[in-house]
């Protein structure tokens, strides 16, 4: 008789950070058939994820501590910006001679992030993420929309979107990435701060004042996105105020969720990323510096446990 040959192993993937982007990532590559470990700080008695309306659990494997891991096929970096050092003692241990890293985090300069991070020669694949989730309990996610990233293309990209093909994680090969990443950034930039400062959700920026000073930051902000080399302008613009109008008005933003449960949030990385590019440009940036610096007041409050 004719031999068979074995079945080729699952891809072995480590997601590390149990929050919304990282839960989420983490079940639909587990449902897809990989093997699936996530890498977290607490225990958790479990993984589920809420979409549609239905609630459909996710057997990965749950570890606390990096000495329980060791090097995967890819990992999936999603802690947010802030945490990203805090990742370095997981990172040490997954990444092998042939392991690839995907940062699935908010913001730009994603390799220059990680790279200090890695084993050296450490492929890594900076990632624009569209997903829109919350984390209403430790090992419990729910998603609202959307389920996209967007990676430059090249043959580590492809490699991630043969990874992933199946899985309803849509992976998109981008020739320009600087203006992909750009543009995630203004989708972020009037929404997360606000949302955050007012606590209040995405319903607020149907106000037509509010809509005006949204305007007034991104125009502030293409100035300095063309500076740094991406092709920004007011089509952007215009598509940022149009994804706010027509957004579920109870929707959130990751730093509001941030802001609601207490933790430290990401400004430094959306409207800080902005003035400092500013800065180095020569670029006057007023209004998204007063936001940076009412936000700082706020996580100083978030990180001394007073707010």
């Amino acid at each position: 008789m004719p031999r068979t040959s074995p079945a080729a192993a699952p891809a072995r993937i480590a997601v590390i950070g149990g929050g919304a982007i990282g839960g989420y990532t983490a079940a639909l590559a587990r449902w897809a058939g990989l093997d699936v470990t996530l890498c977290v700080r607490s225990p958790l008695a479990g993984l589920s994820v809420e979409s549609g309306g239905e609630v459909r659990p996710a057997a990965v494997r749950i570890v606390t501590d990096p000495a329980q891991v060791g090097p995967v096929d890819w990992v999936l970096l999603t802690t947010k910006a802030q945490d990203t050092a805090g990742a370095e003692g997981w990172l040490r241990r997954l990444c092998g001679r042939d392991t690839a890293v995907a940062v699935l985090q908010n913001g730009i300069g994603q390799e220059e992030r990680v790279a200090p991070l890695v084993p050296r020669g450490t492929r890594i694949l900076p990632t624009v993420v569209y997903i829109s989730a919350e984390r209403t309990a430790p090992g419990r996610i729910l998603h609202h929309v959307a389920s996209e990233l967007h990676v430059p293309e090249g043959p580590l990209a492809d490699r991630f979107a043969a990874l992933l093909d199946g899985s309803g994680l849509r992976v998109h090969r981008v020739p320009d990435f600087t203006t992909a990443a750009w543009r995630k950034l203004f989708t972020n930039l009037a929404a997360n701060p606000v949302t955050a400062l007012l606590q209040q959700r995405i319903g607020i920026f149907a106000d037509p004042e509010m809509a005006a000073l949204t305007r007034d930051l991104l125009r502030e902000a293409a100035v300095v996105a063309r500076a740094e080399g991406a092709d920004i302008g007011e089509a952007d613009i215009a598509r940022t105020l149009e994804l706010y109008a027509t957004a579920p008005r109870d929707g959130g933003s990751s730093m509001l969720y941030d802001r609601m449960a207490g933790r430290p949030m990401e400004h430094e990385f959306l409207t800080g990323a902005v003035v400092r590019a500013g800065e180095r440009h020569g670029i006057a940036t007023p209004l998204n510096r007063m936001l940076l610096t009412l936000l700082r007041a706020v996580d100083r409050e978030l990180r001394d446990g007073k707010a």
